[in-house]
């Protein structure tokens, strides 16, 4: 037998199953019964924890060659269905049979550790779906807080120039800069009949995995929102307005650079004219579903979002002009918690009442400004005039604000 990923979550399983059996046993008032099934679970949680430490010092080791000798393949389908298997038992228990959690400190526990293939899972459907994320660096991280130092791309001055045997001379000293990360913890209730606990494990896994996921990407897309909000509002007023904040960004970012709107952006940047009446927004040629903005010499890309992901607030629609994967940094835990209330009132949600159980889903995870030069926070408010010339010759048609 080999100790794998596969072998634990069987053994998660059975351990589960064994509580369950020891449950209804002191229902019926199986004494005996009860003692030998909670005498299994102690066997299993021996077992468990001298497996995940034998599978924590592993995982120190290197990587062996695929295909070398000792090394059992285990394919991701089998490790997939195992952890299917191990959560939907975990889940009618209760979320009671837990083998650990992702509480970081010595406080309260912080509830049922989704196993990592689901959570890959997770995260695969989370990145499936358009969101800021896709615009932004994200980098994993496996520790609760920590430090990187990195030189932005504005500060890179290039070497000096040598001659052969000659010392290198003392050239500038470069500016690096320090981003720090603090993973926080991000939570939400989801009501779930109780009749889902009945159904199929796979249906009972996919119903969290979409649940995790949608709640991942949209809490993504407001902290990085929040994090373009640090940089003050800048009102770009018209056409020239987003042409001359482009530019401004510099050569170091133009290149890279996209303008960021919602659906009021998009309809407010289609009723552009030039002096031609043609319209300035059309696809790109070589990618029809990208959107440009054409200004006489210059081709602007436009990203757009819904007005729920990117909200216009106080008739102000953001047109946020740069490069955000420079700019903004997530911070992805990659790793997820539920915890089940079946006698909270949680709003409108009452468990006891409603014959209803609430999951409490939990993530970790960080988003951090990581260079404020790189993007400028910027935004349109329409006015209800029917057309407004601009310098360049063009003509602006604004819809009522």
């Amino acid at each position: 037998m080999k100790i794998n990923k596969q072998k634990f979550y069987e053994v998660v399983a059975q351990r589960s199953a064994a509580l369950d059996a020891a449950e209804q046993a002191l229902v019926a008032g199986n004494a005996e019964e009860y003692t030998t099934k909670m005498a299994e679970v102690e066997s299993f949680n021996g077992q468990l924890q001298q497996m995940k430490a034998f599978l924590e010092e592993r995982g120190k080791q290197p990587a062996a060659a695929p295909g070398a000798p000792g090394v059992e393949p285990e394919g991701e389908s089998n490790g997939y269905a195992n952890a299917v298997k191990a959560f939907a038992a975990a889940a009618r228990a209760g979320f009671k049979a837990a083998t650990g959690s992702m509480n970081e400190t010595t406080g309260a526990d912080g509830g049922y550790t989704v196993p990592e293939d689901i959570s890959t899972k997770i995260i695969q459907l989370r990145d499936a779906k358009e969101s800021l994320l896709g615009e932004v660096t994200v980098e994993p991280v496996k520790t609760k807080s920590g430090k990187r130092t990195y030189q932005k791309r504005s500060q890179h001055e290039g070497f000096a120039t040598v001659e052969e045997a000659a010392k290198v001379g003392k050239a500038a000293t470069p500016q690096f800069a320090t981003e720090a990360y603090e993973i926080e913890k991000r939570s939400g209730y989801l009501p779930v009949t109780n009749e889902l606990l009945e159904d199929s494990d796979n249906n009972i896994a996919s119903v969290v995995e979409t649940w995790l996921a949608d709640e991942a990407r949209v809490t993504a897309n407001k902290e990085i929102l929040a994090e373009i909000a640090k940089n003050p509002e800048q009102d770009l007023k018209d056409l020239d307005g987003i042409l001359s904040a482009w530019i401004l960004l510099g050569s170091v970012f133009r290149a890279t650079s996209k303008l960021y709107t919602n659906d009021d952006g998009l309809l407010w940047l289609s009723l552009l004219k030039d002096s031609n009446g043609r319209a300035l927004l059309s696809p790109n040629p070589t990618q029809t579903a990208q959107m440009q903005l054409c200004i006489g010499a210059h081709i602007l890309p436009i990203k757009t979002y819904d007005n729920k992901t990117m909200p216009t607030k106080d008739g102000k629609i953001p047109m946020i002009i740069g490069d955000l994967k420079e700019g903004i940094k997530y911070w992805d835990r990659k790793q997820f918690s539920v915890r089940v209330f079946d006698s909270a009132v949680i709003g409108d949600f009452n468990a006891a009442e409603q014959d209803l159980t609430l999951w409490k889903g939990s993530l970790r995870d960080d988003c951090t400004l990581r260079d404020d030069e790189a993007f400028i926070n910027g935004y349109i408010q329409p006015t209800a005039s029917a057309s407004t010339p601009g310098e360049s010759g063009t003509t602006q048609t604004t819809p009522a604000g």
